[in-house]
């Protein structure tokens, strides 16, 4: 035991006298999470739509088929209270819910008729563009059906913007600015630390050490995963202090679920180390394996559900797309960890895979 401990000491030194690996690792994440906490707009498509309509006449039947037929929106789900539509929208179900009044035909022209549109504003760019489609489409229907050269009272639906209501867009980017960084530090950064010793020709040293190679690895992601742990609390602290960002669920929770998909990452990061065989291979590899699909599929710019369907197929393939739903559910929306189980079950057996994947392909002997 005192042999390992050596060794997590000799690797915190290799990266201490490395300035450009400090800046990454404790720099990056401080200058990341300030630079995106300003959200990027985009495209409203596949927008789920919950529906509460206790009056059920003509109107409201025309502007909830007129709203289905929308090349922009899904009627989803019919809820009946104002239960099983908060229910529906801390299971993730839902994206925005349709609220008529009581009488909603019969009231339109005395001005008694009133919409409520409730939106997920955990993204508070497309919170704002889906409200705004669904105002347009039901003052189209309301235009429709007045006779020609009438008036009435217009229909201005009551927008609720549920876990941001400040409409902060930090609330949408601290999430996937932390599954972004998470990762990079621990897979980028150990796959080219051991590496390097492959390189150098250190590893052959190490590996007639008498210790075992499982502890030789184990020694090398230690490092990381503390300073990955410290980045985690700097987020945090960054998310809290400075962008005003709450903690709104189990803090305890979210500890344990960004330990979990650091564990994750490590694998993956191991796992490059074993199909590359120098510094700029393992630093190509995982550019294009975790740079690019995380920040562009993960759900941390756009959101899954405007995807095609193979780039959703490739997004649920990716570590990060789980961690950071668990964290928006967990942190912006403040829902218990029965809501996030099956993203936990996922990351759990992604890491299984990975470990034992990469174990198995290990190389004990440099070829």
């Amino acid at each position: 035991m005192k042999q390992f401990f050596v060794f997590i000491r000799k690797e915190f030194y290799h990266i201490f006298r490395d300035k450009r690996t400090m800046m990454i690792l404790l720099g990056m994440p401080v200058i990341e999470i300030i630079l995106f906490g300003f959200a990027i707009s985009t495209e409203v498509k596949n927008v789920r739509v919950a529906v509460l309509d206790p009056s059920s006449d003509f109107l409201t039947r025309r502007i909830i088929d007129r709203v289905d037929a929308s090349e922009y929106f899904t009627i989803s789900l019919r809820v009946h209270n104002q239960q099983q539509m908060d229910e529906a929208f801390r299971k993730g179900d839902i994206d925005l819910a349709l609220v008529f009044s009581e009488q909603f035909a019969g009231n339109l022209y005395n001005g008694d008729a009133k919409v409520q549109l409730v939106a997920d504003a955990t993204d508070p760019n497309m919170a704002v563009s889906r409200t705004n489609y669904a105002t347009g489409i039901i003052a189209a229907v309301q235009q429709e059906l007045l006779p020609e050269g009438a008036t009435g009272s217009t229909i201005v639906p009551d927008v609720r913007l549920l876990y941001n209501p400040q409409m902060k867009s930090a609330y949408n980017f601290v999430p996937g600015v932390m599954g972004l960084i998470l990762m990079l530090i621990c897979a980028m950064m150990t796959s080219i630390s051991i590496v390097r010793e492959k390189e150098t020709g250190t590893m052959e040293v190490l590996l007639v050490s008498p210790m075992k190679p499982i502890y030789i690895i184990l020694a090398k992601a230690v490092p990381y995963f503390v300073l990955s742990f410290v980045n985690l609390a700097t987020i945090l602290l960054l998310s809290v202090f400075v962008l005003h960002v709450p903690i709104a669920g189990n803090f305890f929770v979210l500890i344990l679920v960004s330990l979990l998909f650091i564990f994750v990452s490590l694998s993956l990061g191991l796992l490059i180390s074993t199909v590359t065989q120098n510094q700029i291979a393992a630093m190509l590899v995982s550019g294009m394996v975790l740079l690019m699909p995380t920040a562009l599929m993960s759900g941390m710019i756009f959101p899954i559900d405007a995807m095609s369907a193979p780039l959703q197929a490739i997004s649920s393939i990716l570590p990060a797309r789980w961690y950071i739903e668990i964290v928006r559910k967990v942190m912006i929306q403040g829902v218990s960890v029965v809501f996030v189980l099956k993203e936990i079950a996922i990351l759990v057996l992604m890491a299984f895979v990975l470990i034992m994947i990469s174990l198995k392909k290990f190389k004990i002997r440099l070829e």
